[in-house]
Order: structure tokens, then C-alpha cells, then sequence
């Protein structure tokens, strides 16, 4: 069974949702764009039943309650620190983390800067920042693929071209590999005033203040063969990032959406791996 919770921090109220008993062992869930927490909703649920304690929430800019105007108020430092703020508004000292997409972005992050906070580290389809970086300077392909980030960073067209004719272009996205009624929530959520060019606003948050390192914690990596955004050459780069225990999953077949359309699958990797560590 699902709950909606929220959890206060000083940056304001976070919308999550949570499964499994409250002193179970704490697994944060971070979705990316254009979803919300309810992305993980398979994986919250079986994490739940299975008894984790998971809570997903609706980040910044998602979650009405913080919500902030600014382009600069989405830097990775802020995604990061709210990272932080929910977990010690939780109670967790140590947790594990699991991200996708952007979500899985500031996964790498939290787990770069904060290390020690961490029990284990899941991203699925986001290669490390730093193999991403190098592949879009060295690879045409991944190039190719990261062209629509430049793109997004126009203000006021973007949002304009994402919503018209009943948000086809947000619609198109998801390749028809999420459920319409899916989709339909996050359209509804996207159209909210002001919501959707605070989600871009991750895109025009300003490119992070320093290098990211090599990751120690526990890392399973999952990347699936027809992501549209990440090609193969920073998926196999990932693993020269991590030093820490790592593992590598594809996934045959699947497009970016990969915790929705391959829940299963991802929920099992997922579990292994906790059960790892």
C-alpha cells in the first residue's frame, strides 16, 4: 500500500510517496523529467511489501511547495542539498539511493559529495556526469543525442511548443512505452502554472560549481539499449568512474522509460542489489 506523505525542509514541503514500515531500511527514490515520484510507484510498492522503507518524492520544482522562480535555484547544489534535507527530515543517517534521468543525475552528485551518507547507489539509465561529459565532447553520436539540452534552455518557447495542441510534444516523448493514464498525470502536473518551466529549470540551472570524482559507494548501474538520450558510450564509460563495488545491467530492448516499462525488471535489479549491501 502507498501513502502520500509530505516532508517539510527549509526550502519548503516536499510531496512524496511512501511504502513499508517507518523503521524499515530507508531507500530514496528520485524521478527525472518530465515524470514525478510516482514514476517509482512499482518499486516503491514491492520495496514496501518487502520491507524497505522507500519514499519517492517530487523534487524541486515539481512539488508545489517548492517551487521557486529562479533558473539559479535549480542548481545541482540545491538538488543535491534537498537530497540531504529530506533524508534528515526522515531520520536517515544512511540510506540507500536509487535515481533516474535527472533524477539519476543528482543521484551521482549526492553520492560524490556525500559518501558517507550513503549505504548503496542505483541509477538507472543516467551514465556518471563525468562519462557523459567526455562522450558529448568525443562521440558525434552522444552529441547528437544531448543537442534537445541547448535546446530546452530557451526560455518561454520551450514551454510554449511542450503544451500546445493538448502538450503533443510532452506526449511524444515517452515513445508510447507509459501508460496513457500516466502520461495523462504528468501532462496534468506539467500544466500547472508555472510548473513545467520550473522542471526546465533544471536544464537552465547553470552547469555545477566543480568536477565530480570517482564514486566509492556500492554502484549498480542499469542503461537499456534504445535510450534515445544516452548512447552506449558513456553507458560502458560508467564503470572507470566507480571505484567502489559496480555493476553493470543493459537491458535488451527497452527504451529511456525504463522503470516504467520495464518495472519488473528493474524492481528485481534493484532488490539484488540492496540485498548485496
Amino acid at each position: 500500500m502507498i501513502d502520500h506523505i509530505s516532508i517539510p525542509t527549509e526550502a519548503g514541503s516536499f510531496d512524496a510517496i511512501a511504502a513499508g514500515p517507518e523503521d524499515g531500511r530507508p531507500v530514496l527514490l528520485l524521478h527525472g523529467f518530465p515524470e514525478a515520484a510516482v514514476e517509482w510507484e512499482h518499486q516503491v510498492a514491492t520495496l514496501g511489501v518487502l520491507g524497505y522503507r522507500a519514499v519517492a518524492p517530487d523534487q524541486r520544482g515539481y512539488s508545489p511547495g517548492v517551487r521557486p522562480e529562479p533558473a539559479g535555484d535549480y542548481s545541482i547544489d540545491h538538488l543535491v542539498g534537498d537530497v540531504v534535507a529530506i533524508a534528515d527530515r526522515l531520520g536517515w543517517p544512511k540510506f540507500d539511493l536509487v535515481g533516474h534521468d535527472w533524477g539519476g543525475a543528482v543521484a551521482w552528485w549526492t553520492a560524490d559529495a556525500h559518501p558517507e551518507r550513503l549505504r548503496s547507489l542505483a541509477v538507472v539509465s543516467t551514465p556518471h556526469p563525468a562519462a557523459l561529459a567526455e562522450a558529448m565532447k568525443t562521440d558525434e553520436d552522444q552529441h547528437l543525442r544531448s543537442r534537445y539540452m541547448t535546446e530546452w534552455r530557451q526560455t518561454r518557447v520551450t514551454e510554449r511548443k511542450m503544451l500546445e495542441n493538448d502538450a503533443r510534444a510532452l506526449r511524444d516523448m515517452f515513445e508510447r512505452r507509459v501508460s496513457p493514464s500516466k502520461i495523462d498525470e504528468y501532462v496534468r502536473r506539467l500544466s500547472e502554472p508555472g510548473a513545467l518551466a520550473a522542471a526546465l529549470n533544471w536544464y537552465r540551472g547553470g552547469r555545477p560549481g566543480g568536477k565530480i570524482g570517482k564514486i566509492s559507494v556500492p554502484t549498480l548501474y542499469i542503461w537499456s539499449t534504445e535510450d534515445v538520450s544516452f548512447g552506449s558510450t558513456a553507458a560502458l564509460d560508467t564503470a572507470n568512474r566507480v571505484t567502489g563495488p559496480f555493476r553493470f545491467e543493459m537491458v535488451e530492448d527497452v527504451t529511456h522509460w525504463v522503470p516504467e516499462e520495464a518495472p519488473e525488471v528493474v524492481t528485481s535489479l534493484i532488490v539484488e542489489h540492496l540485498d548485496a549491501w
